[in-house]
């Protein structure tokens, strides 16, 4: 199963509820990544440019992209930055089929 990157950056309602209501949001993020038919490997809360990180075992793409949706569509984030990662065997697959790639660059 893929990896991903979640980053979260709530908004301004979000952040007003979790300073009026403190909780700890990786038991919600765990159950939308198990709905989706993934798990969520590990969670952390961190400032500067995002203010929660995420990183999940999901299905697909179209699993990430729900995330990001239903977490868009509840209003809590203001933002979200989702990167698929790579093993280092698959990137070492990646690089091998670089070698055959047929690519010209424009002249």
């Amino acid at each position: 199963m893929p990896y991903y990157l979640i980053q979260a950056d709530y908004s301004e309602a979000g952040s007003k509820h979790l300073v009026d209501h403190p909780q700890h949001r990786e038991a919600a993020l765990a159950k939308t990544c198990e709905a989706l038919g993934g798990r969520m490997l590990h969670f952390f809360y961190s400032f500067g440019d995002f203010d929660a990180v995420v990183l999940a075992e999901l299905p697909d793409n179209q699993a990430a992209a729900a995330i990001s949706l239903s977490a868009d569509a509840a209003g809590g984030v203001r933002r979200m930055r989702t990167t698929v990662l790579m093993t280092p065997a698959e990137a070492i697959e990646a690089m091998q089929r670089a070698k055959t790639d047929q690519y010209a660059p424009p002249a």
